[in-house]
């Protein structure tokens, strides 16, 4: 009985020893470079290993003469011939370590997504064969954002087909995981192409409408109401303006000067209406109100009236930081032009310092205010401007929190 156990358990220890061996083998051949010749040299060693345990085994464990004669060499010759099987396979196991360092060793690289040949054909003027080539990325990688704004572009640059791109860009929008500043330029292109190329305001309008309802409450749904605010000035013609320089008179150079014009100059009042009456409409448009808070200032020396249009900015949540030091620097310009004293305009700019110190900003405002009373000493204080009946119309006082 204690036999058939020590068979049974010298069996297993066989067994497991060859299922080890065939593995490791199986998993040097995977690895390597050419499975082919890794075989090869296994086959090798097994003839090799085999010669030495049959032949060599039996001489060196006879006589000690033929051991010593005979054994010992045959057994050299057998190291020397698996030296050189496997020379070159030990000798990259040694340096592979140190050259990983510089050529991250064996580890495969991460896959991408590849699109030089999309682009090749899109210089070719072979579009769709581009599309092709873009779909089969997007195939392997169906959230990589380059993918699909290239798909994008080319669809509606190059094909003119707009309904695809848009297809593209809510496609896109619509996948979690993608950062609100690529969600804005991918809604932001959209609505450019329909400006360009679908000569569409109203899609145009609705894209960035979009954006806000994607982008509640952030600084791109501010933007985005900027730009709806401004889709129907004359500065977003949907076809090239193209300008005449008109012929001059001959000898502009000898002629008299005309006298000044003698008409009533401009005092503001129609503008700042105009832009009142924008403002009831678009509250968010943050240019319109700076403008109107600089005709407050200059032209009605109402410096209460353009302060209030400006903190109404200033305090707006989400602005970007450029917008906020832009604005408290034209307050505190604004403030020098009224007269206001030192004390209030340092304040102004404190409020830049106090955003962040250590931004240039704040280092330019530093700076503004070691010269400040240089500053307001040569500004000369504006004279007062009496409103008469244009006062019940001039002033925009503060929104109320729902307007903006």
């Amino acid at each position: 009985m204690n036999q058939i156990l020590e068979f049974v358990r010298g069996l297993a220890i066989l067994l497991g020893a060859a299922i080890a061996v065939i593995a490791f083998i199986y998993w040097t051949c995977k690895k390597s470079e050419d499975p082919a010749r890794m075989l090869f040299k296994w086959v090798l060693t097994s003839g090799v290993l085999a010669f030495m345990f049959l032949v060599v085994g039996p001489i060196v464990g006879g006589d000690n003469y033929a051991a010593a004669f005979v054994g010992v060499p045959l057994t050299a010759v057998c190291g020397i011939v698996l030296a050189i099987i496997w020379r070159h396979s030990l000798a990259g196991l040694v340096a592979r370590p140190f050259g990983a360092i510089y050529d991250g060793g064996s580890t495969p690289p991460e896959p991408v997504p590849v699109y030089s040949m999309a682009l090749a054909r899109q210089k070719q003027g072979k579009y769709s064969e581009a599309v092709m080539e873009i779909r089969k990325q997007l195939n392997r990688f169906p959230t990589d954002v380059e993918g699909q704004f290239l798909l994008a572009q080319i669809l509606a640059e190059d094909l003119k087909d707009l309904p695809a791109a848009q297809l593209a860009i809510e496609h896109f929008c619509t996948q979690p995981g993608h950062a609100p500043k690529n969600l804005a330029f991918a809604l932001y292109s959209m609505a450019d192409w329909y400006l360009s190329v679908g000569h569409d305001r109203e899609a145009a309008r609705q894209c960035l409408e979009r954006l806000i309802e994607l982008l509640p409450n952030s600084e791109h749904a501010l933007g985005a109401a900027q730009r709806i605010a401004h889709l129907a000035d004359p500065e977003f013609a949907l076809e090239p303006r193209k300008f005449v320089v008109k012929e001059g008179p001959p000898g502009v150079g000898l002629a008299r000067r005309s006298p000044p014009s003698t008409g009533a100059a401009d005092d503001g009042s129609g503008h700042a209406a105009e832009l009142v009456e924008h403002l009831k409409q678009h509250p968010l448009d943050s240019d319109v109100r700076e403008q109107l808070a600089i005709i407050y200032a200059d032209h009605f020396g109402r410096l209460d009236l353009a302060t209030d249009q400006l903190v109404q900015m200033i305090e707006q949540p989400n602005q970007p930081s450029r917008n906020v030091v832009r604005w408290l620097n034209l307050l505190a310009d604004l403030q020098a032009r009224c007269g206001s004293d030192l004390e209030t305009v340092q304040g102004t700019l404190q409020l830049i310092i106090d955003r962040d110190p250590q931004l240039a900003a704040a280092e330019l405002a530093r700076n503004r205010i070691a010269l400040l009373k240089l500053e307001l000493k040569g500004k000369e204080k504006s004279q007062a401007v009496k409103l008469g009946s244009y006062e019940q119309n001039i002033g925009l006082k503060r929104s109320s929190p729902n307007q903006l």
